[in-house]
């Protein structure tokens, strides 16, 4: 073919791409120049009532003020939080599918489950971190425990007889149990549920001895006596409960567990929605009325830019990843 003919036909072909690639970019402009434009859903991987859904409906509800778009709280509790994550990861990269980020879901399952449908890295966008809360150890009064070394010693008394819940396979609340049989060195069996709202009454009743919830949503409980806090999981104790002790002060030297929860999209997403989704954080968790109500709460919100964000997670996949490995659990 004359060399003529061949410039000819890569010019040709090069008009064609520019045309292709300013037609996407327009396309792609336009999408978010719109957005949004139509109703956000937030995906909760827990029941109502916990930390992660109270700070979804926190979002949402000043969202919602704000866009001029319905902004919808989705419940997909299981599977230590597999199923929502799962759904979140394969929804489209547009900005109306959004995920409550979990410590469990980006730092623990992945060494956790022997095989899970999503990768909790590659598959997400991180969007900002929202807020921490410690967990707490609580017991129910009828054990006949008032401090974390009672507990300790009925425990070694009674190996595998007593038993600790939590909202799941592969939490943050599973890992503390697991944490403090470790350095505790105590054996004490785990029951799983699909969520806090299961296994409080279990609790109450006397059906499990113990259970590591998020502080945040066993306060009230603990405030008005039906159940007794031995200790918070975190290195200093929380300003929402300064009565009481860490588990780290008691004798149980390095221990802290922080449940914490973040904003994550698809992976993929548009950087520019990317932005305007980390702004809104910043601008709902930002105003003071909404910061000092999470704080009265347990909550402790801190959001920060999207590479901070996976700085965390890579810091805390390695620490938990490590806990995973000790404990011999896995899933498949």
């Amino acid at each position: 073919m004359p060399f003529s003919k061949v410039l000819k036909n890569f010019l040709f072909m090069s008009v064609l791409w520019a045309i292709g690639f300013s037609v996407h970019a327009q396309s792609t402009s336009q999408k978010i120049a719109t957005w949004p434009k139509q109703a956000i859903r937030i995906v909760v991987t827990f029941t109502p009532g916990g930390a992660p859904d109270i700070l979804a409906r926190v979002l949402a509800e000043d969202w919602q003020q704000n866009l001029g778009v319905p902004v919808l709280v989705e419940n997909r509790p299981g599977y230590g939080g597999n199923i929502g994550a799962d759904l979140v990861a394969k929804s489209d990269p547009d900005g109306y599918t959004l995920l409550i980020g979990t410590v469990g879901i980006h730092a623990i399952n992945g060494a956790l489950y022997e095989k899970i449908s999503y990768d909790p890295v590659k598959d997400f966008t991180p969007i900002s971190f929202l807020a921490s809360t410690p967990n707490v150890l609580i017991v129910n009064k009828k054990l006949g425990v008032n401090n974390l070394h009672e507990l300790i010693e009925l425990a070694k008394a009674k190996p595998d007889q007593l038993t600790f819940g939590s909202s799941g396979v592969g939490t943050s609340l599973h890992m503390s149990g697991e944490l403090f049989k470790q350095i505790a060195g105590v054996q004490i069996r785990h029951i799983p549920y699909k969520g806090r709202a299961q296994s409080l009454p279990d609790l109450l009743s006397g059906r499990i001895s113990m259970l590591f919830d998020n502080l945040s949503s066993s306060l009230a409980l603990i405030k008005a006596g039906e159940v007794q806090a031995l200790g918070v999981t975190t290195l200093k104790r929380s300003h929402a409960a300064p009565e009481i002790p860490t588990l780290a002060e008691q004798g149980l030297t390095g221990f802290e567990a922080v449940s914490w929860f973040s904003l994550m999209a698809p992976a993929n997403l548009p950087p520019d929605i990317q932005k305007r989704l980390n702004q809104m954080v910043r601008q709902t968790l930002n105003n003071p009325n909404v910061k000092s109500r999470l704080l009265a709460g347990g909550l402790d919100p801190a959001p920060g830019s999207p590479k901070d964000l996976s700085k965390l997670i890579a810091s805390e996949a390695s620490k938990w990843g490590k806990v995973v490995q000790q404990s011999g659990a896995k899933l498949e």
